[in-house]
């Protein structure tokens, strides 16, 4: 499935945007996607509205006691033990310029990731960059190089890609910058990255990859 324009079936992400309810690696993948498409910001716009208005007509709920001094003191936590892009940026030497180009707020998150861990090598022409901004989902940078392939695989559940860069083709179409593609359990699929140019993707999904053939059995052995 491709998001060429927004569809009703992504009504419910962007509300959930909005209403500050969604997962930090989904609220990551909405924002960065807004930040590459001018349809995809109005439809934010559209959602903010609408929950404003719902907002205003709902009954004030009392705050728990000390409830605005345990979030401040959470905010001071995430400030004093997240390391600065600055410091990250100085440790993702490899490939740093491609971690440049992308844009706001996926930038810091990738610089601080290729800081303390790096891009991993997945297999000829892949690379991975595992991105800590949740607990229960999975959020991962992808690089491929024109021509390389992701090993067929299914999914556990469900998973968000969208293209940051450049592009990839799979069984389902061609997907280039701002699409974004939700696969599940029943979808089995190859992508293979453009001749074009690298493609880099954003992954947010909230279960894990299931390989297919000797890769596969690879797997279930290792678990």
């Amino acid at each position: 499935m491709s998001l060429s324009a927004p569809a009703p079936a992504y009504s419910a992400l962007y509300s959930a945007y909005v209403s500050g309810s969604l997962d930090p690696a989904f609220a990551l993948l909405v924002e960065t996607q807004a930040a590459l498409r001018q349809d995809v910001r109005e439809a934010l716009e559209i959602s903010e509205v609408v929950a404003g208005t719902q907002l205003e007509a709902s009954a004030p709920v009392a705050m728990s006691e000390g409830a605005l001094a345990r979030a401040l003191s959470a905010i001071d936590l995430l400030e004093d033990t997240a390391p600065t892009a600055g410091a990250a940026a100085a440790n993702a030497a490899d490939g740093l310029q491609e971690l440049l180009s992308l844009p706001e707020p996926l930038r810091e998150t990738a610089l601080m990731a290729a800081g303390v861990k790096g891009w991993r090598y997945t297999g000829p022409g892949l690379r991975r960059l595992r991105l800590n901004v949740s607990d229960a989902v999975e959020a991962e940078l992808y690089r491929i190089e024109p021509g390389a392939a992701v090993p067929r695989h299914t999914h556990e559940a469900t998973e968000f890609t969208l293209v940051i860069q450049g592009g990839f083709s799979d069984e389902t179409g061609s997907f280039g910058p701002g699409d974004m593609t939700v696969k599940g359990p029943e979808d089995t699929h190859t992508p293979v990255g453009d001749d074009d140019g690298v493609c880099i993707v954003l992954a947010v999904r909230d279960g894990g990859l299931r390989f297919k053939g000797l890769l596969g059995i690879v797997q279930r052995f290792l678990g």
